[in-house]
């Protein structure tokens, strides 16, 4: 889901499930030498951000988001997580909609516009993705690709506490989106329960690819490189013109929507 400052990139849970297909770690090291001596023009907040990844991965996930999250996964039947995490993207078809629109992308709209009012009757509130098995897949689009389709580059890397990696141009897209309808219209407690539902999930995903991250030998560098890879494949729509590694590229399509962000609470 889009939002304000909370995400399924929420801790580090959210993206170490990136780690997964990169580049060998003999590549990663002289990659994050490189970047250590030189600094890296995308990351000139870097002490912040480094020290922001600290505290979301070593104290926020080890000591509350995983043991959660284990808890969830272990007393939570599967229909019912499924059903929760198809009701949680419902929500995000009309920002869908508005920003295939914004980028011209007619079948995608139709197709957003499509899912929401399917999902919305006959899905019961999106609890059941019929749209889906009448062969209509989501055409997730947030506005901030919308701006970078437009031109507008992503601005610094941020590390953010309690949310991860992000930009500013992608912030301020998730601003925009969390502003689109029925997002703004729902009450604290349901506003909760999505979070809440995003986040579980998102970290979810990731519990059996945290041996890929924890291989590494600069963590932040790898999340980092896959960060900008996935936005680069994401604005681009998997239109990548610039070396990228195959393996990740894989991941990203299975992986896509654990980088979206979740609704902001009102």
């Amino acid at each position: 889901m889009k939002g304000l400052t909370l995400g399924k990139r929420i801790l580090l849970a959210v993206i170490l499930i990136l780690g997964s297909g990169c580049a060998s770690i003999k590549q990663e090291a002289s990659s994050a030498q490189t970047h250590h001596v030189q600094g890296d023009p995308r990351d000139p907040l870097e002490g912040f951000n480094r020290t922001m990844w600290d505290f979301n991965y070593e104290v926020l996930d080890r000591f509350f988001l995983k043991p959660v999250t284990q808890g969830y996964v272990a007393i939570t039947p599967t229909p019912v997580r499924s059903g929760l995490r198809n009701a949680v993207e419902n929500l995000e078809e009309p920002a869908n909609l508005l920003n295939n629109a914004a980028q011209g992308k007619l079948d995608g709209t139709m197709v957003s516009l499509a899912r929401f009012l399917i999902n919305s009757t006959v899905g019961v509130l999106g609890v059941f993705d019929v749209a889906d098995m009448m062969e209509l897949p989501a055409k997730e689009e947030s506005f901030g690709e919308t701006l970078a389709v437009w031109g507008l580059e992503t601005g610094p890397y941020l590390m953010l506490p309690a949310r991860g990696p992000t930009d500013i141009r992608s912030t301020t897209g998730d601003v925009v989106d969390s502003q689109v309808f029925p997002m703004q219209a729902l009450n604290s407690n349901v506003n909760l329960a999505t979070i809440l539902v995003s986040i579980l999930e998102g970290r979810a995903r990731a519990l059996e690819q945290e041996a890929n991250l924890q291989s590494s030998l600069d963590p932040y560098s790898l999340v980092k490189n896959a960060y900008f890879q996935n936005l680069e494949f994401q604005v681009k729509d998997g239109q990548i013109e610039s070396q990228v590694d195959d393996e990740l590229l894989d991941d990203f399509e299975a992986f896509d929507d654990l980088l979206e962000d979740t609704p902001p609470v009102q």
